[in-house]
């Protein structure tokens, strides 16, 4: 089967690129990862952006079909769970929405590319135990989900992005500063770093899906 070229980057704030207001940017804006993707993958994709601040995964589960499979897509990124995670809700049953999506996906004949959640930054959370303990248990709980993520795409030989790994800083395993002016969502520099990790998987498949043209 030949997939379309089409690869339609689905989720929430994190995949319609909020950035929150600065001192230079008031307003705020948005910066799509999906922007930057096409940009590196050029004319060997169409690239489009699905993604909706606040959402949580049951919504996403709710609008998949309308707003990607329809449009029989040959790949889709999919970033989901940390608006969830903010309502407390467990890992299992996040991960029972995502492998809705992950399953509908490759049951289209498309290619899921599964898409950890980042780790979040609270200032001066070392000031207190409470404050501590508190980024603990949330950091605890994306890793406990990105775990469910990434054992299962290892299961089907699924190429995935670990956005966690890639954007935390490794000694504190919070957002790298860098990356994140509020500690949950990214900076330009975080969106460009998230297209490159997805173009590190999309340039070989669509290169292979050229080749068997």
């Amino acid at each position: 089967m030949s997939r379309s070229n089409i690869v339609i980057c689905f989720g929430d704030s994190l995949t319609a690129g909020f950035q929150s207001p600065t001192r230079e940017n008031p307003v705020g804006e948005e910066t799509p990862y999906g922007n930057f993707l096409q940009e590196t993958l050029g004319a060997a994709a169409q690239v489009r952006v699905s993604g909706i601040c606040g959402e949580l995964t049951g919504e996403m589960v709710m609008r998949f079909r309308r707003d990607v499979l329809d449009h029989t897509p040959g790949y889709v990124p999919i970033l989901g769970g940390t608006n969830d995670l903010g309502w407390n809700a467990s890992p299992v049953e996040i991960m029972r929405n995502l492998l809705k999506m992950y399953e509908q996906t490759l049951a289209a004949g498309s290619v899921p590319i599964p898409v950890t959640v980042p780790s979040i930054r609270v200032e001066d959370s070392q000031g207190s135990r409470e404050g501590q303990e508190w980024v603990a248990d949330h950091l605890t709980r994306r890793q406990q989900l990105n775990g469910l993520i990434l054992e299962y795409a290892g299961s089907k030989n699924m190429a995935a992005v670990d956005l966690f790994a890639a954007t935390a800083d490794p000694e504190s395993r919070q957002l790298a500063a860098i990356y994140s002016n509020d500690g949950i969502h990214l900076t330009t520099v975080g969106y460009r770093m998230f297209a490159e990790q997805v173009a590190q998987i999309l340039t070989p498949l669509l290169l292979s899906r050229d080749a068997h043209r």
